[in-house]
């Protein structure tokens, strides 16, 4: 029997980290552990989320 935890935070990183190479040590320590992992990582700065662009999306205090 297998169970899940999800996860509701933010990891801060040093600002030269790409969202790439964090999702990259992410994934390869959670497999590391023989775990999987399913959902989305999504790059933040200032409090609003970053489009694929580069460029500010929505304030991630708007509701959804």
């Amino acid at each position: 029997m297998r169970k899940e935890f999800e996860i509701n935070g933010c990891i801060e990183v040093q600002a030269e980290i790409t969202e790439d190479e964090f999702s990259n040590a992410f994934i390869q320590f959670v497999e590391s552990k023989g775990w999987s992992f399913g959902g989305g990582i999504n790059e933040i700065q200032d409090g609003y989320y970053i489009l694929p662009d580069g460029s500010k999306g929505k304030s991630v205090l708007e509701d959804e």
